[in-house]
């Protein structure tokens, strides 16, 4: 499941995204631009980053979906979250010595590789690309604790309605959702590895909320049958994704 490329970078997700924050001028959006300059495509199941790789670039994603994940001594796998288009991946990669995680695509990707020097030269050049990616990256750690509130206190299916909202307005913000769902590539084994269940629950779970009237995933798409009930399962409050519209103006 891949998504067309735009014609510019200043029609891309990832300018849809950072837009939705900071007020990009033509200056700031040509400075932008230059981050694409690397177009890499990278095939289904082979890592675009590797944990403990140093010098390692960042990129931004134009199609396709990733996952970010760790892996453990014992060989398991947790899915820390997943990249839609509009996402970097990686980033702390260029500030930190060490990557600290993995990311695989989980669909054929196409992203523009960044390195840590063409990135802090971008900040420099504009203060207000700087402010939006810092919100970016600072949205992606709220997100992360809401994840770590979803491995730890909700149950199995708040957790699973949560997430999938959570994707929603993602990919909303991005143009690729609405209300009604979104296309979705990820199987029930990388649900599992996301949301700590077992693919067998995950199945059951899916069930429960089809029958329940409230979301179908099917056939690669997520329907929301009952999109406000299925907020109130979920308790889901989308205040964390901080998705009103641009603060700098």
């Amino acid at each position: 499941m891949t998504q067309p490329i735009p014609a510019s970078p200043q029609d891309s997700p990832f300018a849809r995204k950072l837009t939705a924050f900071v007020t990009l001028s033509q200056n700031d959006l040509s400075v932008m631009s230059d981050l694409y300059r690397r177009r890499r495509k990278f095939a289904v199941g082979i890592d675009i980053i590797h944990q403990g790789q140093t010098d390692q670039s960042a990129y931004v994603l134009a199609s396709g979906w990733a996952c970010s994940y760790k892996i453990l001594r014992s060989g398991g796998r947790q899915i820390v979250d997943f990249q839609i288009p509009g996402d970097f991946l990686g980033l702390r990669s260029v500030l930190f010595r060490t990557s600290d995680h993995n990311v695989e695509p989980v669909t054929p990707v196409r992203a523009s590789e960044v390195t840590q020097g063409e990135l802090l030269d971008a900040f420099s050049r504009t203060p207000r690309l700087a402010a939006a990616v810092l919100w970016a990256a600072s949205r992606d750690e709220a997100m992360v604790v809401e994840h770590l509130v979803n491995l730890g206190r909700r149950t199995a299916i708040e957790r699973m309605a949560h997430f999938l909202l959570e994707l929603n307005a993602r990919l909303r913000l991005v143009g690729m959702a609405d209300k009604s769902g979104f296309l979705c590539p990820l199987s029930q084994y990388l649900l599992a590895d996301a949301l700590g269940l077992s693919a067998v629950h995950v199945n059951r779970v899916l069930r429960e909320l089809r029958e329940e009237g409230l979301v179908t995933f099917q056939k690669g798409r997520v329907t929301f049958d009952n999109y406000d009930d299925l907020v109130t399962l979920a308790m889901f409050d989308r205040a964390y994704l901080d998705h009103d519209g641009p603060l700098l103006a």
